[in-house]
């Protein structure tokens, strides 16, 4: 079965979430642990917990995906910069544990001049300080595009990350699909080549979810620009040939295109189709 859903906001808390996706025609969801821009978090409201739970086991939802706020860097140069990330990092991960969900996604960040090497020791460090042997979460690295110093442009350096880790069991991967294009990972023409050097590197044991994004920038620009699925540079042949390789089949799917409901609820729509001709789902 196809697991696919929308990123949506929780504001009016997490069973109105589960709702709104589900009236998307999906079967999980995405949304911020907090403010993308900030690190103010609302109190759980642990009925609402329950309400969300109890509605995702009667509609058969898969594993919901938390997503980190873009200002958590763990691999800044600044030190008051890296300890909001091990402060905010080391709250959610508390919070997950209370939650319906099992995946927590974040950007590895930005060494902001330092060196990918040091940028990758500090991320080390602070998930050494965080991961524990009883939690139940799995934390994802997502693969970046490379833009400025971001750190994950590359399966090598998020391969180091979990190397590094020493509860490394704790960790898998998120792929974007709008960032490995525009990192030049060459999903157009190799895909297969593409997922070989992935499974080699880090293993597709460990990728765990996907986020299925168009791209507005050209191949290997190295931008973050999300699209529409098919309206952008990676296209809409692309999309189909990702959406039914056999080995991602059963890897959850994210849309975090620029979209509102109507335009999540076609996009779920067309990728459930194209699964159903490719005798998929």
């Amino acid at each position: 079965m196809t697991i696919i859903g929308p990123h949506v906001s929780i504001a009016k808390g997490f069973l109105h979430a589960a709702e709104d996706a589900a009236s998307m025609g999906a079967n999980t969801f995405q949304y911020f642990t907090r403010n993308p821009r900030g690190g103010a978090v609302k109190k759980l409201d642990h009925k609402d917990l329950e309400a969300c739970r109890s509605f995702m086991e009667d509609h058969e939802f898969g594993p919901i995906l938390a997503h980190a706020p873009y200002t958590l860097n763990m691999a800044s140069s600044k030190p008051e910069t890296r300890d909001f990330a091990f402060r905010a990092f080391s709250e959610d991960l508390e919070r997950m544990e209370q939650i319906p969900c099992s995946l927590y996604n974040f950007h590895p960040g930005s060494h902001t001049g330092s060196g990918a090497e040091t940028g990758i020791g500090w991320i080390t460090e602070i998930l050494n300080r965080t991961l524990v042997p009883e939690m139940t979460t799995t934390v994802l690295l997502e693969t970046m595009a490379g833009k400025g110093t971001e750190i994950g442009r590359s399966f090598e350096e998020l391969a180091e990350i979990i190397e590094k880790t020493e509860l490394s069991e704790k960790l898998g991967v998120c792929m974007d699909t709008c960032h490995i294009f525009s990192a030049g990972y060459d999903i157009e023409n190799h895909l297969e080549e593409v997922l070989d050097d992935f499974d080699r590197l880090i293993g597709l044991d460990r990728l765990k979810a996907i986020h299925l994004n168009d791209s507005k920038m050209p191949f290997g620009d190295h931008k973050d620009r999300h699209e529409k699925l098919g309206e952008g540079l990676i296209g809409p042949e692309t999309i189909a040939r990702f959406v039914t390789e056999p080995r991602l089949a059963a890897v959850p799917l994210f849309l975090e295109t620029p979209n509102d409901n109507d335009g999540y609820a076609a996009e779920i729509r067309r990728v459930r189709l194209i699964r159903k001709e490719a005798g998929i789902d």
